[in-house]
């Protein structure tokens, strides 16, 4: 199948590359851009644990904003590539846990007590998922870092690829929405409706219109996506 890969130019050749181990071609259009913000500031606080919820959080840290930051703090990240941008950064504890925020917020409510210290939240401007409010609710004392912006992306210069392609993977729903956006304006809005969406998870299905072609991974990873490939491929 020709695949297009939506997601952010930093993310997407690894994604591309497992593609092509499985036969398929893949399309980079990434319909998000990660602009990293200067002068983040980390409170000077001893937390007990940092949630991270896009590998972009912890890999859009400046140096500066992380030089006060104990390396040995527990690290909790949705999945393996948000566990790995926090591990290139040099912390030392770090797990993936969860799957999406509201698997994250239950691990760190059954695992952390909100007496023990407050929680740090690296994130982007825009998020999937209340992590905040959510650990707020529970009683957390939640300190959210915005460390980058996701600037919405163009599509012209792969028009002509994706009304070519078979399918196209989508993380988020805010990806979702503005996948649906561009193919709209680009006119491509007979292609939308026969391409296949592979969706992460239910969230991201529910942000495309009721009469696409959708198909959802069992669970919130990267794992669980490409399986999705993997039986479709099995089924042909």
């Amino acid at each position: 199948m020709k695949l297009v890969v939506t997601r952010p130019e930093a993310d997407a050749p690894e994604l591309a590359a497992a593609l092509r181990l499985r036969g398929h071609d893949a399309v980079i259009a990434p319909v998000l851009a990660i602009r990293p913000r200067r002068d983040v500031q980390v409170p000077k606080r001893v937390y007990q644990v940092i949630a991270v919820t896009s590998a972009n959080g912890p890999r859009a840290l400046s140096h500066k904003a992380r030089r006060g930051l104990n390396l040995a703090i527990p690290v909790l990240a949705v999945g393996a590539q948000s566990a790995a941008a926090a591990e290139n950064l040099g912390f030392t504890n770090v797990l993936a846990a969860g799957g999406d925020v509201h698997g994250l917020v239950a691990h760190i409510k059954a695992r952390f007590s909100p007496r023990k210290g407050p929680v740090l939240y690296l994130s982007g401007a825009e998020t999937s998922g209340d992590l905040e409010g959510q650990l707020k609710a529970a009683g957390f004392d939640v300190d959210r870092v915005i460390t980058y912006d996701a600037v919405a992306q163009k599509l012209d210069r792969w028009r002509e690829a994706i009304a070519d392609s078979d399918g196209v993977l989508l993380y988020s729903p805010r990806s979702a929405k503005l996948w649906q956006n561009e193919l709209a304006r680009l006119g491509l809005a007979r292609a939308l409706l026969r391409l296949r969406h592979y969706c992460l998870s239910v969230q991201v299905a529910e942000a495309l219109p009721p009469n696409t072609h959708i198909s959802i991974a069992a669970e919130p990873t990267e794992a669980a996506l490409l399986g999705l490939l993997d039986l479709a491929g099995k089924a042909e």
